[in-house]
């Protein structure tokens, strides 16, 4: 099998593949990495994760360590969101843009204290990331590349505080807040963070003790209605939830404010990558909005397909990330369209030569249980 044109020998495989193989896992190329796909069926997954709980192997994510004095300083000159409104033990959502204002890389960070972050970027992008931070980091201030040093597993759903409890990990913190615990004495942060909209939980762990959680939540798990999900469900979840995807959603060619990302600036901040493009852009208004679509018909939208004002009318943009809702039961997708396009307008979407209608929507489609 092979994924994007690559042979899959030439693919990275996480600390769990054996066991990911050994549970019949559909795997494909994903940045770079032989990752899950499905196990028992995206749509069974995905209503596992809304209804109960879920865990993920999303270990090709990147993993770094940046430290050294003035570290969170350095890091709020160059990474557009604001550091000084989260403190230690919190984390934040935040984006690498370049001079054009794109998306380099949208990331989480964690900040320990004022002279050490934990840094969460996109797998495909994590060398990249680090690579230009390491390049602007002033004297004194490290970046280590942690990428195959910890995985990390996402438990999610209404049942993962339940779960994750059962291993003896606190769970009572807020979201978007980190903890540090030990798992058979090995150290573990539990993160309150994921890609699903759910209650849930990203544990960080050492890779060669990952095996040994995955084991242990799947035991714990039996009773509470625990699946193994892949990256299929994964990717339902997270556009019923509106949220981007890199690459997709938001790329070096898009901005976060076309993005509809303005919420994860820090304006008021004098200086960071990219700052001058998107203050300008912000002033001028877009000329382009990542909305949200809900199908009125029985299409279902994906990536680059055309998106017209009317049935035979004029282009007005395209859908960038776009599936089968198992929540909803119908198409939903999201789509980077003209700024004269606004929320309740109905539009055309091209789907395989087929006019099938759509409402612009502002997301979520769906309301998870909890948070």
């Amino acid at each position: 099998m092979t994924g994007y044109g690559r042979p899959m020998t030439d693919l990275k495989r996480t600390p769990l593949h054996g066991r990911h193989a050994a549970a019949g896992a559909k795997t494909a190329d994903f940045g770079g990495w032989d990752m899950p796909i499905e196990y028992d069926g995206v749509v069974a997954e995905h209503t596992a994760v809304r209804t109960a709980v879920g865990i993920f192997d999303v270990s090709h994510m990147g993993k770094a360590r940046i430290h050294g004095p003035g570290a969170v300083d350095f890091l709020n000159s160059t990474l557009a969101n604001d550091l000084g409104r989260v403190g230690s033990g919190q984390a934040q959502y935040t984006m690498l843009l370049n001079d054009r204002g794109g998306v380099i890389d949208d990331l989480i960070v964690y900040r320990w204290a004022d002279d050490e972050v934990f840094m969460i970027p996109n797998a495909a992008n994590a060398a990249k990331v680090v690579a230009t931070l390491r390049a602007a980091a002033p004297v004194g201030v490290s970046v280590d590349d942690h990428h195959d040093d910890h995985g990390i597993i996402a438990v999610q759903g209404p049942r993962s505080a339940e779960l994750v409890g059962a291993l003896g990990f606190p769970t009572e913190h807020d979201y978007m807040t980190m903890v540090s615990a030990d798992f058979q004495g090995v150290p573990v942060v539990v993160c309150r963070t994921g890609y699903t909209g759910e209650h849930g939980y990203e544990l960080v762990a050492p890779a060669a003790s990952l095996g040994d959680v995955w084991d242990a939540l799947l035991v714990h798990g039996s009773g509470l209605g625990v699946a193994r999900a892949g990256l299929g469900a994964r990717d339902t979840l997270r556009t019923e939830m509106g949220y981007p995807l890199h690459g997709q959603d938001i790329s070096p060619e898009i901005s976060p404010v076309e993005a509809m990302l303005g919420w994860a600036v820090g304006w008021e901040k004098p200086a960071f990558s990219g700052r001058e493009a998107i203050a300008a852009q912000r002033a001028a208004g877009p000329a382009r909005r990542l909305r949200g679509l809900l199908a009125l018909d029985r299409g279902i939208p994906r990536p680059h397909m055309r998106v017209l004002a009317e049935q035979g009318g004029e282009p007005v943009g395209d859908v960038t990330s776009g599936t089968f809702s198992p929540t909803l039961r119908q198409g939903i997708g999201l789509a980077l369209l003209d700024a004269s396009v606004t929320v309740d307008d109905e539009v055309i979407v091209d789907v395989r030569g087929r006019a099938s209608r759509f409402r612009v929507v502002k997301p979520p489609f769906v309301t998870p249980s909890t948070r």
